[in-house]
């Protein structure tokens, strides 16, 4: 598993008009290459009256898995641009297929390789993009009196709280960076006297915004 890596916020699209021709992009996370073609095929399926649905998608950790489809444009004009815009983000798991409704002015091999990639672009600005961090599910079990002040303390640091269960203690689950695993417990330990219990759970990753 990547420590870390970039891709898409989540589905979502966004129109933009060149030359009277509609560039809309179709922008989702794929995990799988069935996931990206599924995805691919529904957007053809909705616009099936487009002149076409140019696609590109990027997966695996490694980018293993990369494909173009110029959907009837000119070779190399559509397709690459897309998948091009994803590599230059370095957006791992993506797909997008914008899909082009004809406006009636030919923009030549320049003109369609720059609206595509502009469409692309802009249409991974509006969706937005989240970094993954790989993280470590860290529980802390206190006694309620100890509460009050090891929130306040974990909401004012560097660290994000998962969640917090109310049992006969309370038990607050916290995103740790592995190497920064002891000395998080280090610092628990001596907040709460050595009244805390800590457990090392699953690892998982966190997403944030950028």
């Amino acid at each position: 598993m990547l420590k870390q890596y970039f891709t898409i916020k989540e589905f979502g699209s966004h129109e933009i008009i060149i030359q009277k021709s509609r560039f809309i992009a179709h922008v989702n996370r794929a995990v799988t290459e069935k996931d990206a073609q599924d995805f691919i095929q529904e957007i053809k399926k909705k616009h099936w009256d487009a002149n076409h649905n140019c696609s590109a998608y990027m997966i695996g950790q490694h980018n293993e898995i990369q494909k173009a489809n110029d959907d009837g444009e000119p070779s190399g004009t559509a397709g690459v641009p897309i998948l091009e815009v994803l590599k230059k983000r370095d957006l791992k798991d993506t797909v997008v297929v914008v899909t082009r409704y004809f406006g009636g002015i030919k923009l030549g091999a320049g003109g369609l390789i720059r609206a595509y990639g502009k469409s692309t672009s802009e249409g991974i600005n509006a969706v937005g993009v989240v970094e993954r961090k790989l993280m470590k599910i860290v529980h802390t079990k206190i006694d309620y009196t100890w509460l009050g002040k090891v929130e306040n303390e974990l909401r004012s640091s560097v660290y994000e709280i998962k969640e917090i269960h109310y049992v006969d203690n309370v038990e607050i689950e916290t995103f740790v960076e592995e190497e920064q695993v002891g000395k998080f417990t280090e610092w628990m330990i001596e907040m709460t006297n050595g009244q805390a219990e800590i457990l090392e759970g699953e690892v998982l990753y966190l997403e944030k915004d950028m």
